[in-house]
């Protein structure tokens, strides 16, 4: 197949699953198999992508023309590619975590749960894969659309709040700022494609409007979850955990910090930013982010809670080292988005596992887990390791560049950050360590095992992934090199 084929089917394989899935709603082993095999062909369109890209090609897709000079259109660069990679394979893995947890607590409405996954990794593949900012943000909006009945999936009165503070934070800073950037982009550049270098590089913005720009952009892209507009994050933990681990790992929050390293590298360009230092008040917002979300978690007892701003806290190291406009911390930002990906839903899985197997949701129920659950809790670890930044797992190398970028720039406060907020990540995540392996379980418990198989082989292969992961690190750090520009 050409390029412009396997984005085609990239696009239409998701929306042709979850209308299998949908037909298929009666028959449960019938509609599972369908969501497993919509999400191994998937796969296999984009890894199709992938030599061409290495090899320095650019496969591209002009679906119609919208305006003049607007198209939707479609082209497949390093970082799209990565972040297409990381969600495409993620999905399998979820879609088998997804089974035993839906069928382990007897969930209701599963096939309206797999028909809007489906649709989801069909918005996520669209965003990825866009040549133009009309075209991410058509599939960026669709994405909040079709997530929020899986945000919303119990539909009692705790979901629907979650899913209401949902909706309201992700469209209104699409409309009240990140649409309003779009147009202004295009009054100022007269197009909106994409463009090594950024498409702002030559409309000859004055240091202030460059900076207001960047404001209505960085803020608009509400999925990154930056500080003031995080709220909608932790809201979403209503969800069942598999719409956690989508939430978290697989689509929307990747689609936001994609979209801030996309921004600064394909639309102002890292040296037009650097030029009139126009971004310097990026990497002081991203900081406090940081630091203050881990604060929060540190102090959470619920364990989605813990996790969830835990995310908000490493989802600003992806716009810390955009924003610091270093070859290495631009490659360290996109790293980040596939090291990340790995420990946390890792994570949210064992999270998933603990509450199906012993219905326990708080940091202080979990006494002597690990005794009774070694898989599960061996996994947390994994995953905890991983994000804290500690080798050989995953986090350790994105974290590592991340260092690199900012003593590269010059940053000395970007490191003190860096630094004090993995003392932060070993503060919140070794305490539970401590209390699942080196406790005893509380006298008189009900005694339990693992969660049901499905989710213990689920969250066992993400966690060989983030173990995996540097020993297989040269083609995500090929790509994440090629989007700095760094040469092999």
């Amino acid at each position: 197949m050409s390029g412009a084929q396997l984005i085609g089917a990239a696009l239409l394989v998701p929306v042709i699953g979850a209308c299998g899935i949908s037909l298929a709603g009666r028959w449960p082993n019938l509609r599972e198999s369908i969501t497993l095999l919509t999400a191994g062909t998937l796969l296999a369109c984009v890894t199709g992508l992938l030599p061409e890209v290495l090899a320095g090609g650019r496969p591209a897709l002009h679906a119609l023309d919208v305006l003049p000079g607007i198209a939707l259109a479609f082209r497949v660069e390093p970082l799209g590619m990565l972040f297409a990679l990381v969600a495409s394979a993620l999905w399998i893995v979820n879609s088998i975590y997804s089974i035993g947890y839906m069928r382990g607590n007897d969930e209701p409405h599963q096939t309206r749960f797999y028909v809007c996954f489906a649709l989801a990794l069909a918005a996520t593949m669209g965003i990825a894969l866009s040549a133009n900012l009309l075209t991410l943000f058509l599939f960026y909006e669709l994405l909040t659309l079709v997530t929020w009945p899986l945000v919303t999936h119990h539909g009692d009165d705790e979901a629907r709040r979650g899913g209401r503070t949902y909706l309201g934070f992700l469209l209104g800073t699409s409309i009240a700022l990140l649409l309003p950037a779009v147009i202004a982009t295009w009054a100022f550049a007269g197009t909106l494609e994409f463009r090594p270098g950024g498409l702002l590089r030559d409309a000859g913005l004055s240091h202030a409007a460059l900076g207001a720009l960047l404001a209505l952009y960085m803020f608009g892209i509400g999925k990154a979850a930056l500080m003031p507009f995080h709220r909608w994050l932790p809201a979403a933990m209503v969800a069942p955990t598999p719409v956690s681990a989508l939430l978290h790992a697989v689509a929307v929050v990747k689609a936001g910090v994609f979209t801030v390293t996309k921004v600064i590298v394909y639309v102002f360009g890292v040296e037009t930013l650097a030029a009139v230092r126009a971004a310097d008040w990026l990497p002081t917002v991203a900081g406090f982010t940081i630091l203050a979300a881990s604060v929060v978690a540190l102090r959470a007892d619920n364990l989605k809670r813990r996790l969830a701003y835990s995310t908000v806290s490493q989802l600003s190291y992806v716009v810390l080292a955009a924003s610091l406009l270093a070859p290495l911390s631009i490659a360290a930002a996109a790293l980040h988005i596939a090291t990340h990906a790995a420990g946390k839903i890792t994570l949210f899985f064992a999270a998933g596992a603990i509450y199906t197997a012993a219905h326990k949701t708080e940091v202080s129920q979990l006494d002597g887990i690990g005794r009774r659950m070694p898989w599960t809790m061996g996994a947390f670890a994994i995953g905890a390791l991983s994000l804290i930044g500690i080798p050989p797992a995953a986090g350790f190398l994105s974290k590592w560049m991340m260092f690199q970028g900012a003593a590269s720039a010059g940053h000395t406060t970007a490191m003190v950050v860096l630094a004090l907020s993995t003392l932060l990540n070993a503060a919140y995540f070794l305490p539970i360590l401590h209390a699942a392996f080196l406790r005893e379980a509380p006298a008189g418990e009900a005694a339990h095992g693992e969660a049901p198989a499905p989710m213990v082989i689920a969250l066992v292969l993400t966690a060989a992934l983030t173990l995996a992961l540097p020993f297989f690190i040269s083609v995500p750090l090929a790509l994440a090199r090629a989007v700095a520009g760094i040469g092999p």
